[in-house]
């Protein structure tokens, strides 16, 4: 078995709206910082999963990302896997 790292960046989708981005930016802007025109959050996940292959760690994390991580409806998820 090997061990790897994966990290799952969870996104809303673009079509939905971003009050917590938008606070972000407002408040860069109330801080001075110019020239920031978008804000968006999301969230980083990481893992430590122990598998025999990368293929199979990204079936599994997809289907966690799918069962629990991300909501689906809303958000969009990137699945990167080091060994």
């Amino acid at each position: 078995m090997k061990e790897f790292k994966v990290k799952v960046e969870v996104r809303l989708k673009p079509v939905v709206l971003d009050p917590q981005g938008k606070s972000v930016l407002s408040a860069l802007a109330n801080l001075g910082f110019e020239g920031v025109h978008d804000a968006r959050v999301g969230k980083l996940i990481e893992l430590r999963i122990r598998d025999g292959s990368a293929e199979s760690v990204r079936i599994r994390v997809d289907e966690m990302c799918r069962k629990l991580l991300s909501n689906p409806v809303i958000e969009d998820f990137v699945v990167n896997i080091e060994e």
